[in-house]
């Protein structure tokens, strides 16, 4: 089974019913049949109004007149609420796993946003402190760059062979891991933070891209800094 990344609730259920419900109880208000349509996945306003009313006969979803219009809310009292209220927050979980391994990481993580399809790879950047060997390439001779790269150093922390070696390990984990909870291939960008700050000077684009859609999952202090100092200086 693949996760559907526009709509988890497929791994739960076929039927509209999962999409409703995920709107309903991340809305946390009464809303029309139209707004709900919006706002699934999947399915047309004519078979939401059909799940809507399935729903309303089960409990689990209150209908009320208001005005002209009829609104629909989650019961929020019924005893199957908390698996509406789980199945809004599917795609929160996988950020919260992956925040939970990241954080347990001994030596930056950010995670693309939920418009892919079930067969979407899940995109994870990772940007870890320069390890031995790895070299600053394209220095630039400018008297701004030359000082922020200077900072730069002094922000990153040593390294040793062995957190390169163990950071290794760590990245090749977390691919079964990531099939095992969600069907999906995980894609890895895993570059040092000299790498990081030279590309992203080099490619204003990718930094408005992650900066518009990516999900932080971790970010040590010292890679926040760095972060902070690759701003000032591209």
């Amino acid at each position: 089974m693949i996760v559907d990344l526009t709509d988890p609730t497929r791994a739960v259920t076929p039927t509209l019913d999962g999409p409703v419900l995920a709107v309903l109880a991340a809305a946390g208000r009464a809303m029309t049949v139209g707004e709900i349509a919006a706002q699934t996945a999947r399915g047309s306003e004519i078979g939401v109004r059909r799940s809507l009313g399935r729903l309303v006969e089960q409990g689990i979803v209150r209908a009320t007149e208001m005005g002209r219009n009829r609104v629909h809310e989650l019961n929020r009292d019924h005893v199957a609420a908390p698996i509406a209220v789980s199945l809004a927050a599917l795609r929160l979980e996988l950020w919260r796993r992956l925040r939970e391994v990241l954080g347990k990481w001994k030596v930056l993580g950010s995670a693309a946003r939920g418009d892919g399809g079930p067969e979407s790879d899940i995109d994870v950047l990772l940007v870890h402190p320069p390890f031995p060997g790895e070299k600053r390439h394209g220095r630039s001779t400018t008297l701004r760059h030359v000082l922020g790269a200077a900072a730069l150093d002094l922000t990153l922390p040593a390294t040793t062979q062995g957190d390169a070696d163990r950071w290794r390990r760590q990245v090749d984990d977390l691919n079964p891991a990531v099939r095992s909870w969600t069907g999906n291939p995980l894609q890895v960008v895993d570059m040092s933070a000299f790498e990081w700050a030279e590309r992203g000077r080099a490619s204003a684009a990718l930094l408005e891209e992650i900066d518009r859609d990516a999900v932080v999952l971790f970010q040590p202090a010292t890679l926040a800094a760095v972060a902070s100092k690759v701003a000032k200086v591209k």
